[in-house]
């Protein structure tokens, strides 16, 4: 008689039957990976740097000072009366943490398949912990425009910051999730279709453009501000403005469309990944 008969399983893993199934409990089970792989994000990319976790901060600056001298003094695009420097830093720290999630999350099955092969976890926790550990890159740059605001308060009259400032973690929480989603599709995408890798990077860029990164919403012109209103950052990141800077609108209608385009896209990004899951390790 085999003397493992009668010893209970400590844990089943069984196919998930719901595609929308997030699993909140099991995650929390996985706290600790959840920790690890939030680490092994944060210190692997700049390890065997010189200046290691200063590219934070160089990155934004030097991408400010680019926008502040081909757009504000070659091109003389308007800035809605603000320094070149305050408006497209503001622009910027928004539009990297969502660039980043996507172009990491997007990578999450290809760059994981030696794990995902051996070793049963939650597989969301690999886009969870991407979009978390890029939270932490968001706060030092969102600390560094507080700097830069702080130091402007000094030099031009700059409204003061109201009770709008509520709704911050909010547009923050909107930005994770939708990068989030677009991530868990395109890296479902991937797994058939590599060739999608190559245009992620040329494809965020394009609609940094469709996004009022580099303009206020104000410049531009009426007949294209449907297209762009269309894509939900563009009022997420006017609403970031216009909470420190007073510049552009926080429109509600705006909002809740980009909440309604947000929640939409998690769900069908989670219902892709949970599928994909399942026959990942075929496919590749």
């Amino acid at each position: 008689m085999d003397k493992n008969q009668d010893i209970p399983w400590s844990l089943v893993v069984t196919p998930k039957s719901n595609w929308l199934n997030l699993n909140l409990r099991e995650i929390w089970r996985y706290k600790d990976l959840v920790f690890l792989f939030l680490k092994r994000d944060i210190v692997t990319v700049y390890k065997q740097t010189i200046l290691g976790p200063l590219w934070f901060i160089i990155q934004p600056v030097l991408t400010t000072l680019v926008f502040t001298v081909i757009f504000g003094n070659i091109a003389n695009i308007s800035t809605d009366g603000l320094p070149h420097v305050l408006f497209y830093l503001s622009g910027i720290v928004v539009w990297n943490y969502f660039a980043d999630c996507i172009k990491n999350t997007a990578d999450a099955f290809k760059a994981n398949e030696n794990i995902f092969g051996k070793v049963y976890f939650p597989r969301v926790i690999v886009p969870l912990s991407t979009v978390l550990s890029n939270l932490v890159k968001f706060g030092i740059q969102f600390l560094l425009f507080i700097g830069v605001l702080i130091f402007y308060t000094f030099k031009i009259d700059l409204p003061a910051i109201g009770l709008d400032i509520i709704i911050l973690p909010f547009l923050i929480v909107l930005v994770a999730l939708l990068s989030l989603g677009c991530g868990m599709i395109i890296s479902s995408l991937t797994t058939k279709y590599r060739d999608l890798s190559f245009l992620i990077s040329f494809g965020i860029q394009l609609l940094m453009y469709a996004t009022p990164v580099i303009y206020p919403l104000s410049e531009a012109p009426e007949e294209y501000r449907p297209f762009i209103l269309a894509n939900p950052m563009s009022s997420l990141i006017e609403s970031f403005r216009n909470i420190f800077l007073g510049t552009g609108e926080i429109s509600f209608s705006h909002l809740l469309y980009s909440l309604i385009f947000t929640v939409v896209i998690f769900l069908a990004g989670l219902i892709v990944f949970n599928k994909t899951e399942k026959t990942f390790m075929d496919t590749v």
